[in-house]
C-alpha cells in the first residue's frame, strides 16, 4: 500500500498584543486507509474560543476544513464526512479525526485560533 504523509509545524497566533502558541506532532506517516488523528495543544483556554483546521496540499492553496467550539462546530460540506474535530477543555486540545485517509489527504495541516 502506498504511504501518505503528512507534515505539521508549530503555529504562533498574535491577539490583542499576546502571542499564543498552538503545537502540533512535528510529522506524521500513516498507511492508505487508515485514520488519522492530529491533537494539537493550545495555550488559550478552547472553551473560550473557536479553533480550526486548514489543510494545504503541496503546490496547492488553502483548503478550510473546519472549526470547533465547545457549544459546536462548522465543517466544509464536501469534507464534513471524512474529518470531525473534537475539543477537550481539561487539556486545552483540539483533536482533528480523519477517516479512511487517501493519497490526495496528503497536506500540511495547521490549527489556528479564531479571533473574537
Amino acid at each position: 500500500l502506498c504511504s501518505v504523509i503528512y507534515f505539521f509545524y508549530f503555529s504562533f497566533f498574535q491577539t490583542d498584543g499576546k502571542c499564543e502558541q498552538l503545537t502540533q506532532p512535528a510529522s506524521m506517516i500513516i498507511q492508505q486507509g487508515q485514520d488519522l488523528t492530529i491533537a494539537c495543544q493550545v495555550s488559550y483556554s478552547v472553551s473560550g474560543y473557536w479553533t480550526g483546521w486548514i489543510r494545504q496540499p503541496a503546490g496547492k492553496g488553502l483548503e478550510w476544513i473546519g472549526i470547533r467550539y465547545t457549544g459546536g462546530s462548522h465543517y466544509k460540506d464536501s469534507l464534513k464526512s471524512k474529518f470531525t474535530i473534537d475539543v477537550d477543555a481539561s487539556s486545552n486540545t483540539v483533536t482533528l479525526k480523519g477517516l479512511n485517509m487517501q493519497p490526495e489527504d496528503s497536506a500540511v495541516y495547521y490549527c489556528a485560533r479564531y479571533s473574537q
